[in-house]
């Protein structure tokens, strides 16, 4: 059955409305008839699971925590906007990667109905407020002290004390937490059951960002902190600060696999090119070893995890594996006898942990290890190209081969950005937690190093992540070597950059988005009833039906890179997308409400679910024409058929 469903972006929701109609539509019974929540309900639940209660409470308050509850809750006020000419390049046109111009938080807000429970891993790089990385809070939803008063149910004295630091600007605890609740509250939204998020930051808020992200993320789904030594320090003061921190939390830690390891290794790839070279130079096996025993001794230190890798033969550079150990009780027992001594080999303790037809087979393809003598118990032989690094809270890699990076693909420019992180880094995050595919958010993109990272990925070892990555129109600073070379701002650094390295890596690419202004906003304080035309051509630009229908899109749940299929009703241009019919141009007439019927009734693959329209355009007897007739053939057909209205 059809029915007219008005639609207004601009309503307020209260600061909790989200979490309270949550609990309602999962957990009616918790509420009284006037919409009052039923403690003993609550308790009455808990209890009969066994949960215990606590009494203990423990939370981080902080001047303007309100706001950013407020913040949270309260719908996007800008629209978004396709960058055709960009996206209909060759490259361009077929991709799932993103790119987004705009404020972070409005991006998030507008792209969470779509893409909520999509994400496997979210990493950001967020100012680190250490004073000289030019975070000052600003916000621009202008409030007065009143308005702010009665929507985040707060003192009129408290609003004035958060509107004074959201105003003027504030580089404190509280404005950084102010800008940082908000954006990691949505964006736990688009993470999978078994999603990660990774948070680059310093001791300046490193001890808030913990606790804040365990009132979000459940401190349950802590991770843990990795220690990223990325620098040297050769001024040091009391203490040489040579790292940073990678605060990491699961969506829900239950979910996630039990190890992580990741078989990307920079090392690993040049010992495994080592071994080939090698082993095409030497055929004879004891000055193959002699050559490399000698390669190894000298270079030993710089292996790392690999350090335990000092034999070769024809297959590569290996080393021993006690994995033929039955990890618990009740292992094979059989005999494996010694090529010199004729004897059986030592058995380990619980046996081996493959059958004897299993370990045949690999006695016969040469991948056990013998000792000198029967005394030594074998070991399986693990060849460089296997392996694979665990995920260690200590990580030791050079900072400064983000910049080198930067001047590598800028070679006109010796600085491009401050502290840049090197694709290495994020490329080892997403080969721990991922499987070969994922899309990767990024909602602090700076110079693009995850896009970056995700391109190389792809590229090299075969994946097929997909990303999305999100840059403030921020403009570059009038001394910087991006300004002098026409780069205005750091959204046209970071998608040059993503330009250069997409064709890198095969000629990957990426489509663009932006937020734009409501121009509905504007209309609105412009237009009066006595000027206003339902039928006047000029109300929507080409650009502003464009915004309108991919924001309409985005907000019904198709992601972005989701086709739009043209639909044409006796000459009005219509709109189909994931089974929803939009109707946004004026000139909707008699005829094309009869071509809508004829297609709904003759055409099987025509079966929209939802007629969305723009009401500025439908005056209202027209609303009612088209609501009746869809009415009418939904009640024919024993259809759910719904008529939307928006403003």
């Amino acid at each position: 059955m059809s029915m007219i469903k008005e639609t207004i972006y601009s309503n307020i929701e209260t600061t909790n409305s989200k979490q309270v109609a949550l609990l309602k539509k999962h957990f009616p019974q918790f509420f009284d008839k006037k919409g009052n929540l039923i403690q003993e309900k609550i308790i009455e639940v808990v209890q009969g699971d066994e949960v215990e209660l606590s009494n203990e409470s423990y939370s981080l308050n902080w001047l303007g925590k309100s706001y950013a509850r407020l913040l949270t809750n309260l719908p996007p006020k800008t629209l978004i906007n396709e960058d055709d000419n960009h996206n209909q390049l060759e490259e361009n046109r077929h991709s799932k990667n993103l790119l987004i111009k705009g404020d972070n938080l409005e991006v998030l807000k507008h792209m969470v109905n779509a893409y909520s429970e999509k994400v496997k891993v979210i990493y950001i790089d967020p100012p680190y407020n250490t004073g000289k990385d030019g975070f000052t809070y600003q916000d621009d939803r202008k409030f007065t002290k009143e308005q702010l008063s009665e929507l985040a149910g707060i003192e009129l004295d408290e609003a004035k004390r958060i509107l004074e630091f959201t105003d003027k600007g504030s580089s404190s605890h509280s404005a950084w937490l102010t800008f940082i609740y908000p954006r990691l509250y949505v964006a736990r939204e688009f993470l999978q059951e078994d999603g990660v998020i990774f948070v680059s930051i310093d001791d300046n808020e490193l001890s808030q960002l913990k606790v804040i992200c365990d009132e979000i993320f459940g401190e349950q789904n802590h991770l843990g902190n990795v220690i990223w030594k990325n620098v040297t320090d050769n001024n040091p003061t009391n203490i040489a600060v040579e790292h940073e921190y990678i605060v990491a939390f699961a969506k829900d830690k239950t979910k996630l696999d039990s190890k992580w390891k990741s078989n990307v290794s920079e090392i690993k790839d040049s010992l495994v090119e080592l071994g080939n070279e090698l082993a095409s130079k030497y055929s004879d096996p004891k000055e193959l070893q002699s050559v490399y025993t000698a390669w190894f001794k000298e270079n030993k230190f710089q292996l790392g995890p690999l350090d335990r890798y000092k034999f070769i033969d024809e297959g590569g550079i290996y080393t021993g594996s006690q994995s033929v150990h039955n990890p618990g009780k009740d292992g094979y027992r059989y005999d494996v006898i010694h090529p010199k001594t004729l004897k059986p080999c030592k058995l380990p303790l619980m046996g081996y942990r493959f059958k004897e037809s299993t370990m045949q087979a690999l006695i016969d393809s040469d991948k056990i290890i013998y000792g000198k003598d029967h005394n030594k118990i074998i070991e399986l032989k693990l060849y460089a190209e296997e392996f694979e690094e665990k995920f260690s809270s200590i990580l030791d890699l050079d900072g400064r081969l983000g910049a080198n990076e930067l001047r590598d693909i800028f070679p006109e420019m010796k600085k491009v950005f401050t502290n840049p992180k090197p694709t290495q880094l994020i490329e080892k995050l997403i080969s721990y937690v991922c499987n070969g595919d994922g899309v990767i958010l990024d909602f602090f993109a700076g110079s693009g190093t995850t896009a970056h990272a995700v391109f190389n990925l792809n590229n090299n070892e075969k994946t097929s992540y997909q990303f999305i990555t999100v840059q403030l129109d921020e403009p570059t600073k009038k001394d910087s070597e991006p300004y002098k070379n026409g780069y205005d701002t750091v959204f046209d650094v970071t998608k040059e950059r993503l330009i250069r390295a997409g064709r890198a890596c095969g000629n990957s690419g990426f489509k663009v988005f932006e937020v734009v202004e409501d121009f509905r906003a504007q209309d609105d304080a412009e237009l009066t009833l006595s000027n206003f035309s339902f039928f006047d051509d000029a109300v929507l630009t080409k650009e502003q039906y464009d915004t309108t229908l991919t924001t309409w899109c985005l907000y019904d749940g198709s992601l972005l890179t989701t086709p739009i299929q043209d639909v044409d009703l006796n000459g009005y241009r219509a709109h189909l997308c994931d089974g929803r019919l939009y109707l946004i141009a004026p000139d909707f007439s008699s005829n094309s409400l009869k071509e809508l019927l004829k297609k709904l009734d003759l055409n099987k693959e025509f079966a929209p679910n939802k007629v969305i329209i723009y009401s500025r355009n439908f005056e209202s007897a027209k609303q009612m024409e088209l609501n009746e007739a869809l009415n009418s053939y939904a009640n024919k057909k024993s259809l759910e058929l719904e008529l939307v209205v928006r403003n």
